[in-house]
């Protein structure tokens, strides 16, 4: 009777541990973003971001049952394609961007496949590089909806779709070229949101 109830107990205490909380979950990613459009005061000239691969990686903390704290980096290296309507000449321009964001996971109810949703906010490094490099850093934000399916307690597969948003200023020099009398901003931006769609397949990993 005893060694029934060790048993049992044994039984209790590894189901428990299987099931207990984790504390952190981190997902390297590989993906796919798309979209990117720049507004200028010249209405002539289209600045477009060629769609690309993408990659990066997710820290999520167990809060409660249903909230994660999250951070994400993503990074895209794709090329920026500058069209001017009144000459036929195109400029392609080397388009580098490091997203680093800030916040906080809903989780659905589900076992083995888990709905979830991600809000994010933070910023975003971008780097250009034609003639000149040049960098500039933006607010951006995200929101994305996914799944994640966990075959385990400690190891799964995480599918997302998010959208960023990137808020550009008007002061930004981008697109300047320098000339012999200094920077020379052939292209001023114009201040906008910029927006791109991301899809993405990682494995998640808990701790």
């Amino acid at each position: 009777m005893q060694k029934t109830l060790l048993l049992m107990l044994l039984a209790t205490c590894t189901t428990a541990l299987a099931d207990e909380a984790y504390r952190f979950e981190v997902t390297p990613f590989v993906g796919y973003r798309m979209g990117g459009q720049f507004d200028t005061e010249d209405s002539n000239v289209d600045i477009r971001l060629s769609d690309s691969a993408s990659a990066g990686f997710l820290v999520n903390g167990y809060v409660s049952e249903e909230t994660e704290w999250e951070f994400l980096y993503s990074n895209q290296q794709t090329t920026a394609r500058v069209t001017d309507a009144l000459s036929t000449a195109e400029e392609v321009v080397d388009f580098d961007t490091h997203t680093v964001q800030l916040g906080g996971t809903y989780l659905f109810e589900g076992e083995s496949v888990i709905p979830y949703l991600a809000l994010t906010l933070g910023g975003t490094h971008v780097r250009t590089r034609a003639i000149d490099e040049q960098s500039d850093t933006f607010l951006s934000g995200s929101i994305g909806l996914g799944l994640r399916f966990l075959p385990s307690s400690r190891v799964g597969i995480r599918l997302e779709a998010r959208a960023y948003g990137i808020l550009v200023n008007s002061s930004s020099d981008l697109f300047c070229r320098t000339g012999p009398e200094g920077n020379v901003c052939a292209i001023q931006l114009e201040g906008n949101l910029v927006s791109q769609v991301e899809t993405f397949a990682g494995i998640a990993i808990r701790f």
